[in-house]
């Protein structure tokens, strides 16, 4: 991807289609797939709920793209493409890296990790590598880019693994497994351990109110290392997990994977539709869903409302800054979870499978049918604000969606409608059906912080 000739941009695609929205709303691309990782290991009711009650094994090393960056000038330009507190950022250190377009609208977000004075990993799905990557070549930094693609784009085997381990025996686990005694580290920190005599960088994180480690290093300790967590993993109720049930952990974690990156116009990002090739997730990926508007930029979200307020410098100057610190004085949306009304889940399955003409089919664990959901959220007949990811929580036995809404319609408790299907879609891999609404109810997001009050 550096330095690309003779290749189709993500601009020249556009044009060909015409406007972003037809390239996208007629993509035949489902759902982001996890490439190399088995639908089920177990089952997907058990992996889902290892991450709750026992310990999940996560094998993150095949669909993240690592970005190694290295030089004088690598915490400028992180300051520059991110919104973040730099202030402290010591080695040993990590943080969740988020990024705007210059008009203040979210581009994306991953992992940064400060392995070295000069060296750090950014980890993630592929536009967070792409977008810094890109303004690392293109703005004169002092820093020298190393990519570890993902496996969606590469037939060889990685340079990196990535394992995580998630769920209340995380800790035990690790304690078993982790030669020597497990030093303590603290919340986004990193650890210098060993297992199986292989040395291991130990990510200390938590999704879905649980603790959580992700562990890294060299693709060659990658079985070493895997085989021991799986020999301790019985004293620990270890599940491991398949690429089916990836996508609720997000949804009950209430942390947006990748919503539609605000890349598709304006001039502030038209040098990176020309350079990204469009073999890439924003050049081959689809928008689907209820929610149909002529501008894209009615999709763009913003890092306040989906949730990453507390993360902005609201002192210093930085990619669409000056958006962002009036998005922190007044959000216009806010992110909460929204649970289906069983009743309407149900109707909707029957008519799917059993009414003419038939509605949307509504797929577990997860029912995302394209790579950028946006559905339809309804109150009073008024569109109110945007659901995106939805699933089945087996620990909840509920049918969840993450979204945003209005602020005013944020409460606990609100209850509105989803319109669920795609009219008229042009999509290949969309069956004919008809549009549904479904009643759900306003709840926090984390969606966790519910569940912990519950007892």
């Amino acid at each position: 991807m550096s330095a690309p000739t003779n290749f189709v941009s993500l601009a020249d695609a556009i044009r060909q289609a015409g406007d972003p929205l037809t390239m996208l709303r007629t993509s035949a691309t489902g759902p982001f797939a996890f490439p190399r990782v088995p639908r089920e290991v177990r089952n997907w009711r058990d992996e889902q709920e290892a991450w709750h009650s026992s310990c999940a094994l996560i094998d993150m090393s095949y669909h993240q793209t690592d970005l190694f960056l290295r030089g004088s000038g690598v915490l400028d330009l992180l300051r520059q493409v991110g919104v973040n507190r730099f202030a402290d950022f010591p080695v040993g250190s990590a943080k969740q890296l988020v990024c705007a377009a210059p008009s203040g609208l979210h581009v994306t977000d991953g992992i940064v990790m400060r392995l070295e004075e000069d060296l750090y990993r950014l980890v993630g799905a592929q536009p967070v590598s792409n977008w810094v990557q890109y303004h690392a070549e293109s703005g004169g930094w002092d820093v020298e880019v190393q990519r570890d693609e993902n496996s969606m784009f590469r037939l060889d085997d990685r340079r990196f693994y990535a394992l995580q381990v998630q769920g209340p025996t995380a800790p035990a686990l690790m304690a078993e497994v982790v030669d020597g005694d497990m030093p303590e580290i603290g919340f986004f920190r990193i650890g210098e351990v060993t297992i199986g005599g292989a040395a291991v960088r130990a990510l200390r994180h938590g999704m879905a109110g649980q603790a959580g480690f992700e562990l890294s290093g060299p693709w060659a300790d990658f079985e070493r290392v895997r085989d021991a967590l799986v020999e301790a993993g019985p004293n620990h109720g270890l599940v491991q997990v398949g690429g089916v049930v990836m996508y609720n952990l997000p949804i009950e974690s209430g942390w947006y994977p990748f919503p539609l990156p605000a890349i598709y116009t304006g001039d502030g990002t038209k040098g990176y539709r020309e350079w990204l090739p469009v073999m890439t997730m924003e050049g081959m990926g689809s928008l689907g869903g209820s929610y149909e508007v002529e501008n894209i930029e009615d999709y763009y979200v913003d890092a306040v409302e989906i949730g990453y307020g507390k993360l902005i410098d609201p002192h210093r100057s930085f990619n669409g800054s000056e958006y962002l610190h009036e998005a922190l004085k007044s959000p216009r949306r806010k992110k909460v979870t929204l649970e289906f009304d069983v009743d309407d889940v149900m109707a909707v399955h029957r008519a799917s499978l059993f009414e003419e003409p038939p509605a949307k089919y509504l797929d577990y664990p997860y029912a995302g049918y394209s790579t950028f959901p946006a559905d339809s959220v309804r109150r009073d007949g008024r569109q109110i604000g945007l659901s995106h990811w939805t699933g089945f929580s087996v620990h909840t036995r509920k049918v969840l969606s993450l979204a945003l809404v209005e602020i005013e319609h944020s409460a606990p408790g609100t209850e509105v409608t989803v319109l669920w299907g795609e009219p008229g879609s042009r999509r290949p891999t969309v069956e004919n059906h008809v549009v549904r609404e479904i009643r759900a109810t306003v709840a926090p997001a984390p969606y966790y912080s519910k569940i912990i009050a519950k007892g």
